[in-house]
């Protein structure tokens, strides 16, 4: 399945969840589509992209391991699925969209937290979200940077 779609459906699932523990495995999918896309990007993206593709790989790796892995059936992680990454401009600013959900889902989680503990997973999972964010933001910058120096050198 390619990003763009898997990243929709992770946004529409994140919306959708109900419960503290339904929210926490939305998140978790969406982290670990985010170290998907950022694998894939390392190895097969633009070659200016692949040190902050790295980056988002290690931030949403990071991510998924504060959080408790959820329990999923054979064919639910929807990383898993990723064949196609399309456009990668494209793919970074749905991510981007994305991470920017999760990081409200995990503030919303940290503020009915039971205990300290999870309180304070809550809080790291922000932290990865938001750097994951920031990664995905950098790649676009890059992108737009690659897009003006051959305009230019076709124009001038």
């Amino acid at each position: 399945m390619d990003a763009v779609r898997l990243i929709a459906t992770s946004r529409r699932a994140l919306t959708t969840a109900g419960d503290v523990p339904e929210l926490s495995a939305e998140v978790w999918q969406a982290q670990a589509l985010a170290q998907a896309i950022g694998s894939r990007l390392a190895v097969t993206g633009p070659p200016e992209l692949r040190g902050e593709a790295l980056g988002l790989t290690e931030l949403a790796g990071r991510g998924c391991g504060v959080l408790d892995t959820p329990r999923l059936g054979a064919g639910e992680l929807r990383a898993a699925l990723l064949t196609d990454l399309g456009d990668a401009r494209q793919v970074l600013l749905h991510l981007g969209g994305l991470l920017g959900e999760v990081g409200i889902a995990l503030v919303g989680m940290a503020s009915v937290a039971d205990d300290e503990t999870s309180y304070w997973q809550c809080v790291e999972a922000i932290d990865a979200a938001d750097e994951s964010r920031d990664r995905v933001l950098e790649m676009l910058r890059k992108l737009a940077d690659r897009d003006r120096t051959l305009a230019e050198r076709e124009t001038g």
